[in-house]
This record gives structure tokens, C-alpha cells and sequence, in this order.
């Protein structure tokens, strides 16, 4: 079974219970989650599920087809890295002291082109975007430097060729107004 890693896109009316619905998919398969991101879309009454997976692809077509025949779900699509567009976002916590103090960290921080979040006598907040292995390449360098606290988001992804479901899209919004 040769495993890679798909983004699969979940277009959705925005109901109740519907996260816990595509949860149980993947979970009575026994697929992890390697991320996921639940946002709105250009239009009011659709969200977008954003989910990250490292599967075969015949897995992955047969859990998108599933979650295709949910009620809710308006379409579903997977992608590998190289069909979308995708970022993810991180914040690091780190003592305002050394920040100030260590010019090899404000160095760190420029080359890794961090943005100043918030600034504390006690710690300042940096955020960098960019891809897994980027975010996780500064973390390692920062780390050994008065790293207080580090969360990341999940994925965020565009699909690079979908007009046509944008379209789609449209249509459906002015269906339900």
C-alpha cells in the first residue's frame, strides 16, 4: 500500500454535528487525522473542511465518496500537495529578554521572515506562515532560545484548478436566498 500525503476539501451547508459525522469516517477506518481546518467560505452558508491525511490513494477516494453521500456535504475534493496551494500558520512565545538582548536571534527571526504578534515585558509573540517543513526548520533554531510556548494551525489549501466549482458555488448561494 503505498501511502502519500492528500488534502481533501469538504464543501458544506454549516450544520451542527457535522464534524463529528466525517470524524466517524475516518475513524472506523482507522485513518489519523494529520490535520484539520473548518472555515468559512466566500459564501455565508458554506464551510469548508480542510483535512490532511497520509493514505493510499484508493483509501482516500473511497472516504471522500463516503463523505460525498452525507446530506450536508455540497462536494468533496482530493488533492496532493502538488494540485493546491496551501500554508499553514504558527505562533511562538519567546522571552522579550533574549529577543532584545541576542542579536543571532533577531537574526533567526528575520531570515525565517517572522512577524512581531505581540510584545510583553515578559515575552513577545511571532507568527511565521509557510509550509509543515519550514515552520518545523524554526522551531528546531528557536527552540535552545527561550522558547516559552509554540502552537501551529492546520492546513490552510486552495485548490489551484476549480472555476468550475466556484460556479458551482454561486449557483448554490443564489438557490438559497
Amino acid at each position: 500500500m503505498n501511502k502519500q500525503e492528500y488534502t481533501i476539501s469538504v464543501f458544506t451547508e454549516n450544520q451542527v454535528g457535522l464534524l463529528t459525522k466525517i470524524a466517524i469516517v475516518f475513524s472506523r477506518r482507522g485513518v489519523n487525522i494529520e490535520s484539520l481546518n473548518v472555515s468559512p467560505t466566500e459564501i455565508d452558508s458554506i464551510s469548508r473542511f480542510t483535512i490532511v491525511v497520509k493514505e493510499s490513494y484508493e483509501l482516500v477516494r473511497k472516504i471522500s465518496r463516503q463523505i460525498q453521500k452525507m446530506i450536508d456535504v455540497i462536494k468533496v475534493y482530493y488533492n496532493t500537495d502538488e494540485e493546491i496551494v496551501w500554508q499553514e500558520m504558527a505562533l511562538f512565545k519567546i522571552e522579550t529578554d533574549i529577543v532584545s538582548e541576542k542579536f543571532y536571534v533577531e537574526r533567526i527571526l528575520r531570515q525565517y521572515g517572522a512577524t512581531i504578534v505581540c510584545v510583553r515585558k515578559d515575552y513577545t509573540v511571532f507568527s511565521i506562515v509557510g509550509h509543515y517543513e519550514e515552520i518545523d526548520n524554526f522551531l528546531k533554531v528557536i527552540e535552545p532560545h527561550g522558547l516559552m510556548e509554540f502552537i501551529r494551525s492546520g492546513r490552510v489549501a486552495i485548490i489551484k484548478e476549480n472555476y468550475g466549482f466556484h460556479q458551482k458555488l454561486n449557483s448554490f448561494e443564489m438557490s438559497h436566498q
